[in-house]
């Protein structure tokens, strides 16, 4: 598990990245908990895009609980672009 220096600790007590697909968001929601120990799993969330009918065109977001403030923006931002994603600034 990797520490976060005082100086890369944001405070934020959730986390949302946005992934391309459903697969994308499965495989790195189950990274999140091997790599950080997650206590919880990260909650997957479909977001359709406007005006899109398809499920093929909806991006997945993960939801991270993070009550210590334990994972930094930087660090979350990283891995979401491991899997082609971004994190979403609250």
């Amino acid at each position: 598990m990797d520490a976060v220096d005082e100086e890369d600790r944001t405070g934020d007590v959730r986390h949302v990245l946005v992934l391309p697909d459903r697969e994308a968001a499965e495989e790195a929601a189950e990274a999140l908990v091997d790599r950080y120990g997650l206590d919880e799993e990260p909650q997957l969330v479909r977001d359709a895009l406007a005006g899109e009918d398809d499920a093929e065109d909806a991006q997945w977001l993960l939801v991270v609980e993070d009550p210590d403030g334990r994972l930094s923006a930087t660090r979350m931002d990283d891995f979401a672009a491991e899997w082609e994603g971004w994190r979403e600034e609250p």
